[in-house]
């Protein structure tokens, strides 16, 4: 008898819809060219913690961002950053570029957190015209990167001369690089925050960004909704089965290269609702 897990319903997003926060989570879902699976569980069950998690789908059904971070602290007390980030994620969902987004984030983080918090952060926009991914990563840990078309996972980072990006709220004039990959058909992505790499095991070993690759190479991807539940497994068993000391969050995503979807007009008539102000995108979590 298969006892293998039910495969979940990736739910379509619409078009100006915004969806994440900062309460625990676990679903499926899909953007035009991207399936993606989402676990966040905060410290103690918490029913806020200090890793946030959006994404956004623009008017025209080409523009999906992703936004990773991980404030210091958890609770109720990020609730404040969540809502502006929710904020400035709506203001931009419809530009391709998130330079003034990453800039914005970061004054906006300053004055919220008056240098008394810091938050790390990857914010990425896929293109599914161009099937492109802009990465710009604020003191995160490295996103994981499998290419289907030659094998290996690896990091997806780029070096830049001079210091690299600061975290967010340190300093309000401090440029952020950011990069382009061109993604191909079947590759993987993998966003996380830092309980994953500090994962301890009962000597006290963390398990790190090499252990986490090696991990992520021992997975079987034949089957893309099973490698999030795979990898959290293999983490639990570095950790001795002990529940994670920070909260979790790690976001998968499949690139099925699926160009954008044709609008119907009731599609149409709904992205217009939502652009003059007569109907919300979906309430934050």
């Amino acid at each position: 008898m298969d006892s293998s897990p039910e495969k979940p319903c990736l739910n379509p997003m619409r078009c100006m819809e915004i969806r994440g926060g900062n309460r625990a989570v676990e679903e499926s879902f899909q953007t035009p060219g991207l399936d993606a699976w989402l676990y966040s569980l905060p410290f103690e069950n918490s029913v806020r913690g200090g890793d946030l998690h959006y994404v956004s789908v623009c008017g025209g059904g080409v523009i999906t961002r992703l936004v990773v971070a991980d404030v210091s602290g958890h609770g109720e007390q990020v609730a404040e950053f969540s809502d502006a980030l929710r904020s400035m994620m709506w203001k931009n969902i419809n530009t391709k570029s998130q330079t003034r987004l990453v800039e914005a984030l970061n004054r906006q983080f300053g004055e919220t957190a008056q240098l008394l918090r810091f938050a790390t952060a990857v914010v990425a926009t896929y293109l599914a015209t161009k099937r492109t991914l802009t990465i710009c990563n604020a003191g995160h840990p490295r996103p994981l990167w499998h290419q289907a078309a030659t094998g290996p996972w690896g990091l997806l980072d780029k070096e830049f001369a001079g210091a690299g990006n600061l975290p967010l709220g340190l300093d309000d004039d401090s440029p952020y690089n950011q990069f382009t990959v061109t993604l191909g058909a079947g590759d993987v992505l993998l966003f996380y925050t830092d309980a994953l790499t500090e994962a301890m095991d009962a000597s006290g070993r963390l398990l790190g960004e090499d252990g986490l690759l090696e991990i992520a190479r021992g997975l079987d991807l034949s089957d893309p909704h099973r490698i999030a539940p795979a990898l959290l497994a293999a983490i639990g068993r570095h950790r001795s089965g002990r529940p994670a000391d920070d909260d979790v969050t790690l976001l998968t995503v499949f690139h099925n290269a699926r160009g954008p979807r044709r609008l119907s007009l009731a599609a149409k008539l709904d992205v217009y609702a939502k652009l003059l102000g007569l109907r919300s995108p979906r309430a934050p979590r």
